[in-house]
């Protein structure tokens, strides 16, 4: 497995691969946990070269949000990825990806991006596709990795492959769950045990949505309502069922149907969601 540092080296190990060669791209900020493990996976078991970018992308953090504390574990990402096959990690400096004080910049569909994290995290989006169209075009990947818990972002960054003619498919991949049933993050290392309790309300409230459409109710205003009940130790940023343009709802649409919701727990915000 080579580490590479630059845009240079990334660039030089590239075309170093065989032409006929399928290439899948896992896009992290790092801070690796067996979500970002099984998206590795996959892509290892599809494609003859995996490369695993690891990079905490300042663009898509807010003036007051966690960049500076944001887990940074490099060497254990490096000693993961190497177990999991990948061909090589690209781990950049800040400077390295972004070399002028004034780039280009992208905005996600105003119909997409301003609304649940786009509203929330002012300009998220933006640094997100920033960062993804750089990666997409040094890496040149056939495939690209993207976890379905940070579902507006999936949606998104499909829409910015479809929308520029990106040679390359996005393979969206299943949530993993600790044992628990909360949605592995990087972030929950912040938690307490207390607080990681009150958390499990997320999961539960989700859960338990999946059980009133399987007995029937279908009208969304219900369903938001019945959840709600649920959540009763975190503060509730949104809780909202839309279709997979992330349009609100008025009742579930089979295969179109998507349960978003955002929660703090103490100073830690945690997000999840159910595919319908």
């Amino acid at each position: 497995m080579q580490i590479l540092k630059n845009v240079e080296e990334l660039i030089s190990y590239r075309r170093s691969l065989p032409s006929n060669s399928n290439v899948g791209l896992v896009p992290t900020m790092g801070a690796l946990h067996k979500g970002h493990q099984s998206l590795i996976q996959q892509s290892v078991a599809n494609n003859s070269h995996t490369i695993l970018s690891i990079f905490v992308n300042p663009t898509q953090f807010g003036p007051t949000e966690d960049f500076d504390k944001y887990p940074r574990t490099l060497q254990k990402d490096c000693e993961i990825a190497k177990s999991c096959g990948v061909s090589a990690v690209f781990a950049p400096e800040v400077a390295e990806m972004y070399p002028n004080n004034d780039e280009i910049t992208l905005h996600p569909p105003k119909n997409m991006g301003y609304i649940f994290e786009g509203f929330i995290r002012d300009g998220h989006f933006d640094g997100v596709l920033q960062i993804v169209l750089k990666l997409f075009h040094l890496t040149q990947p056939h495939f690209a990795y993207f976890g379905q818990k940070d579902a507006q972002q999936l949606l998104i960054i499909k829409r910015l492959v479809k929308d520029t003619f990106l040679p390359l498919k996005i393979i969206p991949c299943p949530t993993i769950r600790d044992v628990d049933g909360l949605a592995l993050s990087s972030r929950n290392i912040y938690l307490s045990a207390t607080q990681r309790q009150h958390a499990l309300e997320i999961p539960q409230s989700l859960q338990y949505i999946k059980e009133l459409i399987n007995n029937g109710t279908e009208d969304a205003k219900t369903l938001i309502k019945s959840a709600k009940q649920i959540l009763k130790n975190v503060t509730l940023d949104y809780l909202a069922i839309t279709d997979y343009n992330l349009q609100e709802i008025s009742a579930i649409q089979p295969n179109n149907s998507l349960v978003l919701i955002a929660a703090k727990v103490g100073n830690t915000r945690l997000i999840d969601n159910l595919w319908l």
